[in-house]
């Protein structure tokens, strides 16, 4: 199994940028297709988790959500096994609790119970 460690959330200005990090250290990374989602605050973490986007196991392969698709993007470094999540454009409505999993569906998936393991979760405020 992988662990996952999320960084980078912070505070930000509505139609500001940010990026997240999140780092990898187990099993070997290029195992795993590597994926982001968010939540609102108050809801279940197995529950009502929004699919964000995801990247196959060698970066070549992205696939987004529609509400993302544009200001978002997903890359990883494999060397240093990390994924990276650029946001640009972002919007208070947003929900503000990342999170960073990995799946063995190398391909990647947009089903979040597909990933098997999950980082902590990191929060991103965008204040209007």
């Amino acid at each position: 199994q992988v662990q996952l460690v999320e960084s980078g959330g912070r505070l930000v200005q509505a139609g500001g940028s940010l990026r997240l990090s999140c780092a990898a250290s187990g099993r070997t990374f290029t195992s795993y297709a590597m994926g982001w989602f968010r939540q609102a605050p108050g809801k279940e973490r197995e529950k009502e988790r929004e699919f964000v986007a995801v990247i196959d196991w060698s970066g070549h392969g992205t696939y987004y959500a529609d509400s993302v698709k544009g200001p978002f993007t997903i890359s990883r470094d494999n060397d240093k096994k990390r994924v990276y999540l650029q946001m640009n454009s972002l919007k208070p409505e947003d929900p503000p609790v990342y999170y960073c999993a990995a799946t063995t569906i190398v391909a990647g998936t947009a089903t979040d119970s597909d990933f098997r393991s999950w980082g902590q979760g990191t929060q991103v405020t965008v204040s209007s």
